[in-house]
């Protein structure tokens, strides 16, 4: 079953996803960083909105709520462990539900590392996955509330997925990402490939994103925790994966 998506920019880095069947006229956003791009959005393409996903609860993802509840009484669905601190929430998930939209059909997979209450949605039949600020394009978020344990815990549940799945992450900051990826991994090949790739699509003006989960993979150096290129980038061979993820994660704080 074949689905519209749009990436829609926000704010001054954030992104946006409209999911729309055709079919039945189901329409989900992915997280609400402001209201005004993706109700221009709607009104260009007539979609309804009925249901807003909400990844976790920081304001550059859920400041539109407010005004997108209100102009096309959508459902709000986010995470149970932010609850709290999401406005405008009418249902909660938490790792492992099922979530049902018309003819689609998501899982939800709680990705702390973040934030401590963070999800993911999968849809498994049409290929997508809904990262937000876990798993960027050749990065994964800053630690703002959580453990690097949680993190990588996180990101190996992802990278558990098929590779064909088309991943959505909440910023572009894949340039910045790519640069920082190849001062740890120097040699690999594919990902000195992709960041030449990456550098003009930037200076053409076009989004970097979605990208294959097959391809973070091959290129991620926080999906690679593990790889033995990676700890040697770091100067750390044979060292715990979970130590070298940490090295890797506080040198981009740094980079």
């Amino acid at each position: 079953m074949s689905v519209d998506v749009r990436l829609i920019p926000c704010r001054n880095d954030n992104y946006a996803v409209l999911v729309h069947d055709p079919e039945d006229g189901t329409t989900l956003l992915v997280d609400a960083p402001e209201a005004a791009p993706i109700q221009a959005v709607l009104d260009e393409t007539g979609w309804k909105l009925s249901d807003i996903l909400i990844t976790h609860h920081h304001i550059d993802h859920v400041e539109g709520i407010a005004p997108l509840k209100s102009a096309y009484g959508a459902t709000v669905t986010g995470p149970e462990k932010e609850k709290d601190k999401i406005p405008g929430i009418d249902k909660t998930v938490r790792d492992g539900d099922t979530l049902t939209f018309g003819r689609l059909t998501a899982k939800v997979i709680e990705t702390p590392g973040h934030t401590k209450g963070h999800v993911s949605y999968h849809f498994a039949d049409q290929k997508l996955l809904f990262a937000a600020d876990t798993l960027f394009a050749l990065g994964c978020g800053r630690l703002l509330e959580d453990t690097p344990e949680a993190m990588w815990t996180s990101l190996k549940k992802l990278r558990e997925l098929p590779d064909d799945t088309e991943v959505y992450c909440g910023h572009e900051y894949t340039l910045s990402n790519a640069r920082f990826a190849l001062t740890v991994d120097p040699d690999n090949g594919e990902l000195k490939t992709r960041s030449n790739a990456i550098e003009l699509l930037v200076q053409e003006g076009s989004p970097t994103v979605p990208s294959l989960l097959g391809i973070e993979k091959a290129t991620n150096p926080f999906l690679r925790a593990d790889d033995p290129a990676v700890a040697a980038g770091v100067g750390m061979p044979g060292a715990d994966p979970l130590a070298v993820f940490t090295e890797v994660r506080a040198r981009k704080d740094r980079f």
